[in-house]
């Protein structure tokens, strides 16, 4: 079966020894907060993730959701777990407490997520969703909307969700065709057709808010004439709003997460920010879910690690090759094989990098949020801006990765339903498509990222790879590490300027690069990730196992060892591998490589 329990000792230390949230929050405004509170919070999350949503992971995978004449039917279960979700008030531990949110802090509510992402993929995107859709409403919305609408959504009382694709336009929203005609009551009627809205309908509250983009009649052609709308499934006088689900997508993995076509057919809706504006505005929804796309995939790679950690540490089968290690025993577990070793090691150490990279730079965003000093604010915008697409996308990636090495641990039990890994590895393949595919998420990063504001936020990341370096050397145990870091900083630099060179050439150099690009930051990153905490357990903190510190160490070496030096062959395809893409032996629509 595949295994789940809640990481706490590993994200006690991250917070603590690694990023010393409460000592930072402290002096950002959150003076309030204490170590104890955030140990607590976590234990609390963990167990409502370990013994309420875990249970219901494959059992949801396997009924499914289903459409019925009133809308969309959960599996079973999944009603009374969202109840004690919400009336445990999860929904809003990170809200604004003018509208009845706790006001936790983004670092803390990070760590939550991504428990219940580990437990319970599907269920994460009910709340995923409705937190990104809050974040649109605060920001751009009416007080009046503000004011009827947040206050049920942090409760967890109404959900939310966001309407873009259309059948025929999917990352292209320029191309979309739905409208929105005045109704001269300050609202509006929406009319068209949406595909791929995750958690469009359930059964679970009695009322969710679809934010749904559209064209007003007089809107330019474009992106520039894209609008937003807020569209709820109940009217505030309790009627049925004019819109219906069509079908539930029939989908690899997500059984448990209603994925809907919705035909709007005059549906009540107001806007949400300023006419011909909504994709901006629609843009702080979506850049909060892929930060929480990413956590979907560390929270995935974590339950295939443990998966397959429990799997290789109790499966015998062969012997060890420098010698048995049960001799008493017909045969080892297969943990002492190297190549078992090597996959379970990976899952762990990808992961693990994930998740301080998602904690830091919501850390950062936490820090911004009181600040009173504008460079605060500034550095906050320029971490997010640049990691954002690099958690998502290697959130996603590696997640995935993690999966699919748990399933191979695993051999033919990880190609069958009942040990549950499978599950994993379809459920996590969509995060690397929805919220803009990593793809896309590559080329946001080479495009405009790495020259934002004139490379600022890039350089701000060499310098803390710089200080990161300097930490391992001030260590014995870590002094080794500071090299290949070292090495992996200056490819990186090495690759900035490439990129912006061969730019300056022509566009098709940086696109074909952009996927490796972000892949080699990505492991560069998680790098840096791996000094910090290798440096923190160096200094041996009280509290924490000593084999636990080891291991930090231990895995710290493995990435800078097995796994880091992946980045040199992506250097060398970066630089010299683009031009094969468009070789003048291939014609544009490559119809010349068919058989």
């Amino acid at each position: 079966m595949s295994a789940y329990q809640p990481p706490l000792q590993a994200m006690r230390f991250l917070l603590h020894e690694v990023l010393d949230a409460p000592g930072v929050l402290a002096g950002a405004g959150w003076e309030d907060l204490s170590g104890e509170l955030f140990d607590d919070v976590l234990a609390q999350a963990g167990r409502i993730a370990g013994e309420v949503l875990f249970p219901l992971n494959r059992s949801g995978d396997e009924e499914g959701v289903r459409v019925e004449a009133g809308g969309v039917r959960m599996p079973a279960g999944f009603g009374a777990a969202y109840r004690a979700w919400s009336d445990g008030g999860w929904n809003g531990l990170a809200g604004d407490p003018a509208y009845g949110g706790q006001g936790m802090p983004a670092v803390l509510d990070t760590l939550v997520t991504e428990m219940v992402c580990g437990a319970n993929l599907a269920f994460s995107i009910v709340p995923g969703l409705t937190q990104g859709a809050i974040r649109a409403i605060a920001a751009h919305a009416s007080d009046a909307l503000k004011d009827a609408y947040l206050p049920k959504m942090i409760a967890g009382d109404w959900t939310g969700a966001m309407a873009l694709t259309e059948p025929h336009a999917g990352t292209d929203l320029g191309l979309l065709r739905t409208r929105a005609e005045p109704a001269g009551d300050g609202g509006y009627r929406v009319t068209g057709q949406k595909m791929f809205i995750s958690s469009a309908d359930h059964d679970l509250t009695d009322n969710l808010v679809h934010l749904v983009l559209a064209r007003l009649p007089d809107a330019p052609p474009g992106t520039r004439g894209i609008s937003l709308f807020l569209v709820p499934k109940r009217l505030p006088d309790g009627a049925r709003n004019g819109w219906t689900v069509l079908s539930s997508e029939q989908k690899m993995g997500l059984h448990a997460s209603p994925t809907c076509v919705v035909s709007y057919e005059g549906a009540v809706g107001w806007m949400v920010g300023q006419p011909h504006r909504g994709l901006s505005a629609m843009f702080t929804m979506m850049n909060h879910e892929r930060l929480f796309v990413g956590i979907q995939g560390i929270g995935v790679g974590e339950s295939a690690a443990q998966s397959a950690l429990a799997y290789a540490r109790e499966r015998e089968q062969g012997r060890a090759p420098d010698g048995p290690r049960r001799p008493d025993r017909p045969a080892d577990p297969i943990v002492h094989h190297p190549d078992v070793r090597r996959m379970v090691l990976t899952a762990r150490a990808l992961t693990d990098a994930g998740r301080a990279l998602a904690a830091w730079t919501a850390l950062w965003l936490d820090r911004a949020q009181h600040a009173t000093d504008p460079a605060v604010a500034e550095e906050a915008e320029d971490w997010a801006a640049l990691l954002t697409p690099v958690i998502k996308a290697a959130g996603t990636d590696f997640g995935f990765e993690a999966a699919v090495l748990a399933q191979q641990v695993m051999g033919g039990h990880g190609y069958i339903r009942d040990w549950g890994v499978e599950q994993l590895v379809r459920d996590v393949r969509a995060t690397q498509i929805y919220e803009g595919t990593n793809g896309v998420q590559a080329l946001d990063l080479v495009q405009r990222k790495l020259a934002l504001h004139g490379g600022r936020p890039v350089a701000r990341l060499f310098a803390a790879l710089d200080e990161a370096v300097r930490g391992l050397e001030s260590e014995p145990a870590t002094r080794d590490l500071a090299g290949p870091l070292r090495d992996a900083a200056r490819r990186l630099r090495g690759v900035v300027s490439w990129l912006a060179e061969a730019g300056a050439q022509s566009p098709l150099a940086p696109a074909s690069a952009a996927t490796d690009t972000l892949r080699l930051l990505a492991l560069v990153t998680y790098g840096w990730m791996w000094a910090l905490m290798a440096s923190a357990a160096a200094k041996r903190p009280t509290g924490y196992d000593a084999a636990f510190l080891n291991a930090r160490i231990s895995l710290a070496r493995f990435f800078s060892k097995r796994l880091l030096p992946e980045i040199v062959a992506l250097d060398l395809r970066i630089r010299d591998g683009h031009a094969c893409l468009f070789d003048e032996a291939l014609t544009d629509d490559l119809a010349a490589i068919g058989g």
